[in-house]
């Protein structure tokens, strides 16, 4: 087994990872049924996982950055695949929220983990596609994990789906095992350089990129489901068959965005990225609600938002060279803040106008994020691009 399919099988990880984050969305009524809850209860448990993961995977990351990076990854794997079984065995909504807090805490550590290793697997001249590949991963558990999940806890039951996703994540736990060296930092990092990359104006605009394309993408693909049937009356089938085709385009926006990311550069795909998903939603606005005008702009929109962020990630690591982990890990936070904010912005915007406005509302967040990408790269022009500690210094790779 090659370095490639080392990634890839990190990619199967994450996969699972964001299956089992977002899985609860589409068996609510489920997990609501079974631990006798109402819906709004059960929901919190999405909130759980989301929050421990935004929260909590930067502290794990900032404790252990001088800790081996095969030994966390695979400690992280361990953990949540016994939090999987947790769940399956959870008796109470309170310890069912246990296990979610330990599934977004390890997830989302593993998710960070598993991007940073990957760039530490491949030439630097391909990091960029390595991302591209763990995103990939991310991005076919929002299209493909849910729906087959939820057709799996129809017919199996949704606790064992857990106990299925547990035995899968054993995968990637052995490759890890097997196949990645060590990797230790050569230097020593402190707590306070960790903390000062918030301090770096590059970054915090970075950040806030992320935060604003990632919100413009959830305030619309949060309600995707009823805003393609509030335009055309689609049976489950028709439905399915067009989520999957988003899913292949996000896919192939993952993929397209790391080689473009590593060919003409961050800067150039970040531009193309966030001009095409602000395009594609005012489009939207204007397609009067025609289902074959919507698809094609929606797939656009997706392959768009998911070129973004492979580029996004790699110039965030450009920043910290001698720890992604450290980056990587607060971009993924804010990736989840995103997420949360603009499905809060989307249920705002429907209770207050309607739901064809969502696009409008994904559009003025979107914008915002070009905007300030716009002011982040004339900030790098007037001062150089610099790292935050300096020159690259690639870490100690133990083979033995």
């Amino acid at each position: 087994m090659n370095n490639k399919w080392v990634v890839y099988l990190l990619a199967l990880s994450v996969f699972l990872i964001g299956t089992i984050e977002y899985i609860i969305s589409g068996i609510l009524h489920m997990v609501a049924a079974d631990l006798d809850i109402t819906t709004s209860s059960a929901g919190m448990l999405v909130t759980a996982f989301a929050l421990s993961a935004a929260i909590g995977a930067p502290v794990v990351i900032a404790a252990t950055i001088q800790v081996d990076r095969k030994k966390i990854l695979l400690g992280m794997l361990g953990i949540f695949i016994l939090s999987c079984f947790l769940a399956y065995f959870s008796p109470s909504f309170e310890m069912m929220l246990v296990a979610r807090v330990i599934q977004g805490l390890s997830g989302g550590a593993t998710t960070v983990i598993a991007m940073a290793v990957a760039t530490r697997l491949v030439e630097v001249q391909h990091r960029g596609r390595a991302i591209g590949t763990i995103l990939m991963g991310l991005s076919s558990s929002l299209v493909l994990g849910v729906p087959v999940g939820t057709f799996l806890s129809e017919a199996v039951g949704w606790r064992t789906l857990f106990i299925l996703i547990g035995l899968l994540t054993l995968i990637p736990l052995l490759a890890v095992f097997a196949r990645v060296p060590s990797i230790i930092e050569q230097k020593a990092i402190t707590i306070k350089m960790q903390l000062s990359i918030l301090k770096n104006k590059k970054i915090v605009l970075a950040l806030a990129v992320t935060l604003f394309y990632i919100g413009g993408y959830s305030t619309l693909f949060t309600y995707m489901a009823p805003f393609l049937q509030a335009n055309a009356e689609l049976s489950a089938a028709v439905l399915s068959g067009i989520l999957l085709l988003f899913g292949l385009c996000s896919f192939a926006g993952s993929k397209l965005g790391g080689v473009i990311a590593d060919t003409r550069g961050p800067k150039f795909a970040i531009y193309a990225g966030l001009s095409l998903q602000a395009g594609m939603l005012l489009l939207l606005t204007w397609a009067n609600g025609l289902i074959y005008a919507l698809i094609p702009l929606i797939m656009i929109w997706m392959v768009a938002t998911w070129m973004t962020s492979p580029a996004q990630q790699l110039y965030l690591v450009s920043l910290v060279p001698r720890s992604p982990d450290i980056p990587l890990s607060v971009n993924t936070s804010f990736i989840q803040f995103g997420f949360a904010f603009g499905s809060a912005i989307g249920g705002q915007v429907i209770n207050s106008f309607s739901i064809d406005n969502l696009g409008w509302a994904g559009f003025v967040m979107v914008l915002l994020a070009l905007l300030i990408a716009v002011r982040l790269f004339a900030y790098n022009n007037k001062s150089g691009h610099e790292t935050v500690y300096g020159d690259y210094e690639k870490p100690n790779v133990c083979t033995d």
